[in-house]
């Protein structure tokens, strides 16, 4: 299926909690801030401390004013514990209250569509108003793991995308026309539930987000008139020309007047800049590895330091390193503003992407007090929308 063939914009009925897709700005940020947490899990480090920090890392993000926190299906990664956003999710559902939790994100072409609608579904009655449902069309780990994960080995691929968005919108709407095969399937929860006889169902449900790496997801958000969020982490080279092309292609619709695109960034603050750097080359270290197949968990600033790079490997390094902002809080939030002067991005989803838990999480609220950031976002007393 092609972008033109994809779903009308009338067809995706976002509900009452469009608003919840624009964020607010807080202090002197010049955009509103959020989080994108892989649940990293570092050399001696087991996956219940890494998802420990999850938590604690939803409560600051919670506390600051952080808009949203997503998690981002991963698989096979032995340094990536975010297997399961929709169990991750339920979790910090249970340790937040006001915060918007999500997916950033679920790889559509890994499930069936009906799946994934019961499990956000599920999500958004556990937190009425708070879920984003982020998409993306790859599948989020190498091609073997990939035909692992699918119902079958012709399971559709990332080309079809737009077809399988197009059922998920129909099962969360429960509006598939008379006649069609599925007709009289219902993703529960959901809307049936409210048009049963004495059913009582919200207006709300998941936020639909289209997250990319290149430009395709980019156009078809736009002609959705649906919110983009795009991977600067790691592909920064693309952010502009993507960026561009969404807001090229962006037709309004009822969940979007106007487009609202974030950018995902690598962010790391610390009170000693040397220690900003040394965290870094951790994860430029691990994902180094993962591109050539070395498989492992995130090494210790120190393995990093000490590893006897190759002219080659060096240059990966200093490339990754290029396009991750760290440093003190003052340095990290003087390159985050020029970013978004650069890309013109409404909404930055910062990812700490080191080795050491107590580090990632200290990161988040230098950042917050570098922007001056409320203390408890529930004392804030003049908020500013994005």
């Amino acid at each position: 299926m092609t972008i033109k063939e994809a779903p009308a914009v009338g067809e995706l009925r976002q509900g009452s909690d469009a608003n919840g897709i624009r964020g607010t700005i807080r202090g002197s940020a010049p955009v509103p801030l959020s989080v994108l947490d892989l649940v990293i899990v570092g050399k001696g480090v087991s996956a219940t401390e890494a998802l420990a920090t999850n938590v604690e890392i939803a409560k600051t993000a919670e506390t600051r004013g952080y808009h949203r926190m997503w998690v981002a299906e991963h698989h096979s990664m032995p340094h990536v514990a975010s297997t399961s956003p929709a169990v991750i999710l339920a979790h910090l559902i249970a340790h937040t209250s006001t915060l918007r939790l999500g997916s950033g994100g679920v790889m559509l072409p890994n499930h069936a569509p009906l799946v994934i609608a019961e499990q956000f579904g599920t999500l958004e009655a556990l937190a009425p108003g708070r879920i984003d449902l982020g998409l993306g069309r790859a599948p989020g780990t190498d091609g073997a793991t990939a035909a692992a994960l699918r119902r079958s080995a012709s399971h559709e691929g990332g080309d079809e995308f737009p077809r399988q968005l197009a059922e998920l919108t129909h099962f969360l709407d429960d509006s598939f026309p008379d006649g069609h095969a599925y007709s009289k399937i219902h993703a529960i929860p959901g809307p049936v539930q409210g048009s049963s006889e004495g059913g009582v169902q919200s207006a709300d449900r998941p936020s639909i987000w289209l997250l990319g790496s290149s430009g395709f997801s980019a156009q078809l958000a736009g002609a959705l008139g649906l919110p983009f969020s795009f991977a600067h982490h790691f592909s920064a080279a693309n952010t502009v020309p993507a960026l561009a092309l969404y807001r090229d292609s962006f037709r309004p619709s009822a969940v979007l007047d106007r487009p609202y695109a974030s950018i995902g960034v690598s962010a790391i603050a610390t009170e000693d800049p040397a220690e900003a750097r040394r965290q870094a080359a951790t994860a430029a270290l691990s994902m180094m590895r993962l591109r050539t197949g070395q498989l492992g968990l995130v090494p210790t600033p120190d393995d990093a330091e000490s590893y006897p790079y190759s002219p080659a490997e060096q240059e990966f390094i200093d490339s990754w390193l290029a396009n991750v902002v760290y440093g003190d809080p003052e340095t990290v939030t003087s390159e985050l503003n020029e970013l978004v002067e650069r890309t013109g991005a409404n909404e930055l989803v910062l990812t700490a992407n080191a080795h050491t838990p107590a580090v990632r999480l200290r990161s988040y609220e230098l950042i917050a007090d570098a922007y001056g950031l409320p203390k408890d976002v529930a004392l804030e007393a003049h908020p500013r929308q994005g």
